[in-house]
């Protein structure tokens, strides 16, 4: 049984130790009264934290959240007088996690609010650092992103995901799918802008043999194969117009024909989109239907942009280059990584992920430094010659009268990487 005080009521302390998920009580200067064996076990396994203070035990912090910079449901409540819901970073016996924090207040004899119940769900959505593959980030958009995230997952509201290329649009839909109760069923990806008009309505619905030339035999669509599941509409603003219409018809009823068959079937699915583009300037432009688009936008969700969470570039650098790198142990020096948060990186994660890839190729040694980023962000830049690396490798030749040796030190790169861009240029001395 948990330790309490005196005051704490001896049934509602019985009733928390065999609930399965983890749950403490505290009181209103928020000491913890009681722990549960669920808490103790995945948050206290090596010490009590009766009479400690929540924030200490789950922040490491001397002060409640709202005086740290976090929601602190606690304070969220006295105000409202409800339960709150809020997402936290907890400090863990396995290190940072994203924890679901649901606060019940409990009131005392005089009517007051003199109790609390706090339960914790562990997120497996997102991690604070490289492991599983999935959504890596503590900056606080990110944390905003993840909460709606969370709030949305059990449901089966549409999701409508807002954000520029390379933001993370279908890792995003991926943890909704998960968060979900259909997270056992497949998760049907839709590319909405690789599919021609001609072949949208027979990949999505299906067809049936003879339905056009080549259909040698009866297909489903991926509405079907999404059944129990969720289907994800990747870059929706893509869909035709003249399309439009029948997929708006499946989201509103669940109902479709196959191409060639008068037959109407089923689907029980859930619809989760993403758009780089602006929708709302697309219906007022008569390019996107209005109907269609307050069907999928029942929870919108703004991803933001790389340079929004610059905090968060040394977390997806090292995730992402443990999965670049041509060979293992390559790491980033401290410069490195500075110079990368300094980027703007309009292409967002997935550029970063290319200029790691570069940056590794380009390196000989276990540590990419600084100039390595700079030499992988050149490749992007105006006039950049493909394959060098360098505006202009060859202006630099005919200008420098030393060795070779010399050349690579200028250029902060190995004789061995400025030989290999040089045979890429058919130089001849660079066979």
């Amino acid at each position: 049984m948990p330790r309490a005080t005196p005051t704490a009521l001896p049934e509602l302390v019985s009733y928390l130790e065999g609930l399965p998920e983890p749950h403490i009580l505290f009181d209103r200067r928020y000491r913890i009264v009681a722990a549960n064996a669920a808490y103790r076990r995945q948050f206290a396994p090596t010490g009590s934290v009766v009479g400690r203070t929540c924030h200490a035990v789950s922040h490491g912090i001397d002060v409640p959240c709202d005086q740290a910079g976090e929601s602190c449901p606690l304070a969220r409540a006295r105000e409202s007088g409800q339960r709150e819901r809020v997402l936290h970073l907890h400090h863990t016996p396995q290190g940072e996690s994203y924890v679901n924090i649901e606060l019940v207040p409990l009131r005392d004899a005089q009517g007051e609010q003199g109790w609390f119940i706090e339960k914790m769900e562990p997120l497996a959505l997102a991690q604070t650092g490289p492991g599983t593959p999935g959504l890596i980030g503590r900056a606080p958009a990110f944390q905003q992103m993840l909460e709606l995230v969370a709030r949305v997952g059990p449901s089966n509201a549409s999701v409508l995901l807002l954000g520029e290329s390379g933001t993370g649009k279908e890792l995003v839909a991926q943890a909704v799918h998960a968060a979900s109760h259909r997270a056992g069923a497949p998760l049907v990806v839709v590319d909405c802008a690789s599919l021609p008009e001609t072949l949208f309505e027979s990949e999505v619905f299906g067809h049936e043999r003879g339905a056009f030339t080549g259909a040698t035999q009866a297909r489903p669509g991926l509405a079907e194969s999404a059944d129990g599941g969720t289907l994800f509409l990747d870059e929706v603003g893509d869909i035709p117009l003249t399309m439009q219409v029948k997929l708006l018809r499946l989201l509103e009823s669940g109902t479709f024909r196959r191409v060639g068959s008068t037959e109407l079937r089923r689907t029980d699915l859930r619809v989760v989109s993403a758009t780089h583009r602006d929708l709302k300037a697309m219906v007022a432009d008569g390019r996107f239907r209005q109907d269609l688009y307050h069907r999928l936008a029942t929870f919108p969700i703004a991803l933001p942009p790389l340079r929004a969470r610059a905090t968060d570039i040394p977390l997806l650098a090292e995730a992402l280059l443990a999965r670049v790198a041509p060979r293992p142990g390559l790491r980033l020096s401290r410069a490195a990584q500075t110079r990368l948060q300094q980027h703007r990186f309009p292409g967002n994660v997935r550029e970063l992920r290319n200029v790691l890839e570069r940056a590794a190729l380009l390196c000989d040694g276990e540590r990419i430094e600084a100039t390595h980023i700079d030499q992988a962000l050149a490749f992007d830049a105006p006039g950049a010659m493909p394959g060098t690396g360098t505006p202009d490798l060859q202006a630099r030749l005919r200008a420098h009268a030393g060795s070779r040796a010399a050349l690579a030190r200028e250029m902060g790169i190995s004789e061995r990487t400025l030989y290999r861009r040089l045979r890429a240029l058919g130089t001849p001395d660079g066979a």
